[in-house]
């Protein structure tokens, strides 16, 4: 299909023409009833089988192709052959008009079926100026089509396609970006490139509707534009071509044509990539772009500077999941994550989640040899939102949201939790890539939600399980060593249980002094009643067959907790005394808990008021062999058993909020043994690190005026105070890839691995990804437990951070291997 000028006793009439591509037959001519002027522009769904125009008359119109034999026969009389202009057909000097032709046939093209557009299918002042281009993207359903246009008036405007009246186009989203003409249009993915008259290209991210980048591509107007081979191609109204890489740098530039180049595109033919452009000097040119690769050639990705720029730029989007005022920076920091798998050669899709949640970033790497030992699949698991850093209070130190590098250390909120470790992995992923070392697919799920108990992330992938496909390991990197020294492993997490329970007054709030008596049932009374319930006086839980399927913790466990306990004080001696602490770490990762975390009231905050209302929010930590759902019931069962003897006149909700199943790993398998061996390779043996040896200092670039900064230390006050991915529990065997696991857990122990440990916390994730994917997870903490993360001051160490992008390297390369 093309817009078509046709020539009629010098005046111009446009029409639509479309032709077959393989016998150059013209199949149909459309026309409007109405004077468009030039058809600019001519898009086709195929889906929808329907054809659109943007015109100059600033309309847009639609032909739905598959109703072509059910109309009637279009009335001639109103073909643009057939009517008159007021000033082409004006009388001449005389009085006499030009004569017109016998039938518009005798003009126009021959052959095929004529068809008038509806008039009930055109949109008059789509734009406020020339409908100059037009394309067709996906919407965010994939039965969804969205027709894209750019006009004279600056804008772009994303009109969904209704396939059930024929092709209609509904209200559309405006993006709003100047004065300038925009004058075409290219689209990768979900992100379209706009040229525009000044010479400028604009980059927008459809899933967020934001302008991410404004790239100087020339000094003219940019009349094309073509994205392929991992390249941007320009066209300009100098006739110049000019190409760009994908992170919007100018390559190299040509002369194409010797005036305007009106049209381009990018094709590749027998495994050669070639670039081809039309311009108005009557001439058409085909380039032989074959030093196009997608994937980076030069090595960017193996400096470690790179990294920290792109950590800085990470840390700059405030992706707070709990805060609605951080809902547009999500959704800024979910684009640049994926713009960045885009730029090291990834295929990335963004995956919506319901209620207008935080969507999740898809990436996937393609391994060199996807056949190699049956296509074996690693998902690495992340998040990109981090907890809120106000700092209203001046208590950090630096800046929150600012990275800023002290003695070796780079603080920032989510620089340790989880920003850092993942890009270490997808900077080790990039290393492999370039290297053409990356055997099979390396697939990263990344959710913008965790903090908020992953909220929609299990129905998002469950929805798109199609498109991730098959895994065969799971790996994230979500916690922290148990000290500053010793790395760690982890294969055991509690789950989570969460419950709102409310006690409620059909009464308003009331004033203790004017209606307060011990006729009264106060809602914040019974509340306190119910809660003192759950509990006992040592905090053991209440609630009936709570411990039940616990486990019993084995001798084998017990000289486990001892023999860590040993470990960490040989470099911690002031953590206390071994066997207390191997007393807190079994109660704390392998015995259950319930905690109360708030009790929230209704009315003014003053001592006088009796509240209509009273709640509390409660959690209970899981271990493994419990099941979240009978304990559930059996809490629902207790309160509401207790409040019916209360004889109260209030009412009783009791409501779970989100539940994370607990999650056990098997350290003996590939991909534990895996990491074991690349965690040695990376920081030696055990018996040869020292503290000397743990500060690398930062690069001047990101290096503030302080010298110190006060941090948490790797006390027992830490391990108490840790966040809820912080490690609290050692249990099972470790070792390395040599000596049994359980060696390393008792007294005088010489092995070099590192410490296999449970956590007390909780990642929702983990268990259901096991689960959906049936593929075994390994937990590789990247921090030191004085990270502060979830705290004031977070951050990471730099040798930690580059020695985490050293392990995910070694893994991604050699665990297909096995």
């Amino acid at each position: 299909m093309y817009g078509s000028t046709l020539h009629i006793r010098n005046k111009m009439v446009k029409l639509a023409q479309v032709w077959c591509t393989t016998s150059f037959d013209r199949l149909y001519s459309l026309y409007s009833t109405y004077d468009v002027g030039d058809v600019f522009c001519v898009v086709y769904s195929a889906r929808l089988q329907t054809v659109y125009l943007g015109a100059q008359n600033t309309s847009i119109q639609w032909c739905d192709l598959s109703q072509k034999d059910l109309r009637s026969a279009p009335d001639l009389t109103l073909h643009p052959s057939q009517r008159s202009h007021r000033f082409f057909d004006s009388k001449g000097p005389g009085g006499v008009t030009t004569p017109r032709p016998s039938s518009f046939e005798e003009t126009y093209a021959q052959g095929g079926q004529v068809l008038e557009i509806d008039k009930d299918h055109i949109i008059q002042y789509a734009h406020f100026g020339y409908v100059y281009c037009m394309l067709i993207s996906q919407g965010i359903d994939d039965e969804e089509e969205v027709l894209v246009s750019g006009g004279g008036d600056g804008t772009i405007k994303l009109w969904p396609l209704d396939a059930g009246t024929n092709g209609a186009i509904a209200d559309p989203v405006s993006l709003e970006n100047g004065d300038e003409s925009i004058l075409t249009l290219a689209l990768d993915g979900t992100i379209l490139y706009s040229g525009r008259l000044d010479g400028e290209i604009n980059v927008w991210d459809l899933d967020t509707r934001q302008l991410i980048r404004r790239v100087n591509a020339d000094n003219v107007d940019v009349l094309t534009l073509s994205i392929g081979h991992g390249f941007i191609f320009s066209g300009g109204a100098n006739g110049l071509t000019r190409k760009f890489n994908s992170r919007y740098e100018r390559i190299t530039e040509w002369q194409a044509h010797e005036q305007l180049i009106l049209a381009s595109a990018t094709t590749m033919v027998n495994g050669k990539r070639f670039y081809a452009t039309g311009g108005n000097d009557d001439c058409v040119a085909i380039w032989d772009v074959g030093d196009c690769v997608k994937a980076p050639t030069a090595k960017v990705t193996s400096s470690n500077e790179d990294l920290l720029e792109s950590l800085a730029q990470f840390v700059s989007y405030r992706t707070v999941s709990s805060m609605s005022q951080y809902a547009e920076d999500c959704r800024r920091g979910a684009s640049w994550l994926r713009s960045l798998f885009k730029r090291f050669g990834a295929d990335t899709e963004m995956l919506n989640t319901e209620d207008n949640k935080n969507p999740v970033v898809f990436a996937r790497f393609h391994g060199r040899d996807p056949t190699a030992r049956e296509g074996k699949t690693i998902l690495f698991y992340g998040h990109y939102d981090v907890v809120a850093a106000e700092n209203k209070k001046k208590t950090w130190s630096t800046i929150p949201f600012e990275l800023q590098g002290i003695d070796g250390y780079y603080y920032g909120r989510g620089v340790s939790d989880n920003k850092g470790p993942l890009l270490a992995a997808i900077y080790a992923v990039a290393d492999l890539v370039t290297e053409q070392q990356l055997i099979s697919d390396v697939l990263f799920l990344i959710e913008g939600e965790e903090e908020c108990g992953s909220t929609g992330f299990e129905k998002t992938i469950q929805k798109n399980k199609h498109i991730i496909g098959d895994v065969d390991w799971i790996l994230l990197a979500n916690s922290y060593w148990l000290d500053d020294e010793i790395p760690c492993l982890t294969y055991g997490l509690r789950g989570v249980v969460h419950v709102t329970v409310k006690v409620e007054s059909e009464r308003p709030d009331l004033h203790s002094g004017v209606d307060g008596s011990y006729l009264l049932d106060e809602a914040l009374k019974d509340l306190i009643v119910l809660i003192a319930t759950l509990t006992g006086p040592r905090g053991e839980v209440q609630i009936p067959d709570f411990y039940d399927a616990v486990l019993d913790t084995t001798s084998q466990e017990n000289e486990r907790y001892d023999a860590i306990s040993r470990t960490l004080l040989q470099h911690n001696p002031d953590l206390g005394d071994a066997e207390k602490l191997a007393q807190s770490f079994k109660a704390r990762w392998s015995q259950p808990s319930l905690t109360i975390h708030h009790i929230r009231t209704s009315g003014p905050a003053t001592s006088s008021i009796i509240p209509r209302s009273a709640e509390a929010t409660l959690s209970m930590r899981l271990v493994p062999n419990q099941s979240a759902a009978q304990i559930c019931a059996s809490l629902k069962r207790l309160l509401h058993d207790s409040f019916g003897r209360l004889n109260s006149s209030n009412h009783l909700f009791v409501k779970v909020d989100r539940i994370a199943e607990p999650w056990l790993g098997d350290p003996y398998n590939e991909i534990f043994q895996t990491l074991d061996k690349a965690i040695v390779e990376a920081w030696g043996p055990r018996s040869h690190r020292r503290r000397s040896s743990a500060s690398t200092k930062p690069k001047s670039k990101f290096v503030g005026s302080m010298t110190k900064i006060k941090a948490s230390p790797a006390t027992s006050s830490t391990l108490a105070n840790g966040s809820d991915h912080f490690p609290m529990v050692t249990t099972a065997g470790g070792g390395d890839h040599v000596t049994s696991p359980q060696q390393q857990y008792f007294p005088n122990q010489t092995s070099p691995g590192p410490l296999y440990i449970r956590e007390g916390g909780s990642i929702p994730a983990i268990r259901f990804l096991e689960k959906e994917f049936n593929a075994p997870a390994a937990h590789l903490p990247c921090g030191q437990a004085s990270d502060s993360a979830h705290l004031d001051n977070e951050r990471l160490r730099l040798s930690n951070l580059y020695k985490s992008r050293e392990i995910f390297r070694k893994v991604f390369r050699e665990l297909p291997l096995k």
